[in-house]
């Protein structure tokens, strides 16, 4: 952000920091986010160039709507359903562990 539009913001009593410190997360919170977001997009890259959210969620045993829910980062979805999905994919423990490792 622009220092003169932060200093017009602070100026008329708003407050300028990021979302961890909106929704006081922890750095450990903070980073866990950054890590299922990750995969989310990971997930939805990697689905897109082979099948229909219809046709992994058949292969994972779940359904559509979770997979649209996954690959958009949707907090209800846990790291678990995630790796599953990844793996259903093809990526391989190193890939997910590549991009578990990029955030940060």
């Amino acid at each position: 952000m622009e220092q003169i539009k932060k200093e017009r913001l602070e100026s008329k009593g708003w407050k300028i920091g990021t979302v961890s410190d909106f929704l006081e997360l922890t750095p450990e919170e903070a980073i866990f986010v950054e890590i299922k977001l990750a995969l989310s997009r990971s997930l939805k890259d990697r689905r897109q160039k082979m099948m229909t959210q219809v046709e992994l969620a058949s292969k994972i045993g779940s359904s559509q709507p979770r997979i649209a829910k996954a690959e958009n980062g949707d907090d209800s979805v846990s790291v678990e359903l995630l790796i599953r999905a990844m793996l259903a994919t093809g990526a391989t423990p190193k890939d997910i562990g590549q991009i578990i490792a990029s955030v940060g």
